[in-house]
């Protein structure tokens, strides 16, 4: 029987020939880059109070585009991964909260397929019985591990529960676990909205795309986690990464009010190391004049109260 592949809006094709993919690495070879900037981490993360908290509101950020988010009592993890590694790439940082002090999670957000942001044994290790939202397509790869409590989605899908709702949305990009899946499960991200509740859009993994531009007509956001790594080089990956400038016109298209930057940090998945996106960023912020206020840039660990928005 035929699978659905799925696509991206306008249909915009990823150029990961094995043509360019030899490109690629051949370039790498001739460069040096410095990794010894690691991402600042909170010493001792309060999980007492992410474990008692029912009431405030808040993100915390656990490494990469894994984050704890915390809203109406709910807690809620984004792509969740621990890994030491994944294949040959060290871990840069070590995550910001220890797996087995976690909260029990409520609900689970899945934004594709790919082994950074889906990782099986943090799967098997997560506290409580969580409901995993995840693209269409990829439901059987937790069925086929036992996970029963699973949805699937579309975009523009939602799913409310508890005062809140969840509504999948598109992104540029593509999948592949397998050497055969490639596209079989759909990408995208997510926008978490309740009433009395700060509004919040986890980007997932995207190329900059007109996208971004609808989900901010659709929504009223307040956060925007947004990706800054893995652009290097940009003439392979820009279809399916942002750049740290592009990760700033992208914020603004969604005219979320505030940014983090996501997907950098951890794993060095491109050509680009963490202390090169940070910096591309904060450059890029200061020569577009937006309000330094708007940028949250947290340690490893560090626990964001939202209801503490800067004025």
């Amino acid at each position: 029987m035929k699978r659905t592949r799925y696509q991206n809006l306008n249909q915009v094709q990823m150029n990961n020939s094995w043509k360019n993919l030899l490109l690629w690495y051949k370039e790498r070879m001739k460069k040096q880059k410095d990794l010894s900037f690691q991402v600042p981490h909170v010493e001792q993360p309060n999980m007492s109070y992410l474990n008692q908290n029912r009431n405030e509101p808040t993100i915390t950020w656990v490494g990469h585009c894994t984050f704890l988010i915390q809203l109406k009592g709910i807690n809620i993890i984004t792509d969740p991964v621990w890994a030491n590694h994944l294949f040959t790439y060290k871990r840069l940082s070590p995550p910001g909260l220890p797996l087995h002090e976690m909260p029990p999670i409520d609900i689970v957000l899945i934004s594709h397929s790919h082994y950074d942001h889906l990782h099986a044994r943090t799967i098997k290790k997560l506290p409580g019985n969580p409901l995993y939202l995840v693209p269409v397509g990829l439901g059987k790869w937790f069925l086929r591990r036992g996970i029963q409590h699973v949805a699937e989605f579309n975009w523009w899908g939602t799913w409310k529960t508890k005062g809140l709702e969840f509504t999948f949305v598109p992104a540029q990009h593509w999948t592949k676990r397998t050497l055969f899946d490639t596209n079989t499960s759909h990408w995208g991200g997510w926008v978490i909205e309740g009433k009395n509740s700060p509004s919040i859009y986890f980007s997932g993994d995207s190329g900059y795309f007109r996208g971004f531009s609808e989900i901010g007509t659709r929504f009223q956001l307040d956060y925007a986690l947004m990706p800054i790594g893995a652009y290097e080089p940009e003439w392979f990956m820009h279809l399916q990464h942002v750049s740290p400038e592009e990760a700033v016109q992208a914020f603004i298209d969604t005219e979320a009010k505030y940014m983090i930057p996501t997907h950098y940090g951890a794993f060095m998945l491109a050509d680009d190391t963490p202390k090169e996106a940070l910096d591309r960023l904060y450059t890029e912020w200061q020569r577009r004049e937006i309000n330094k206020d708007k940028l949250y840039v947290p340690k490893l660990g560090e626990i964001i109260i939202l209801r503490n928005k800067p004025k």
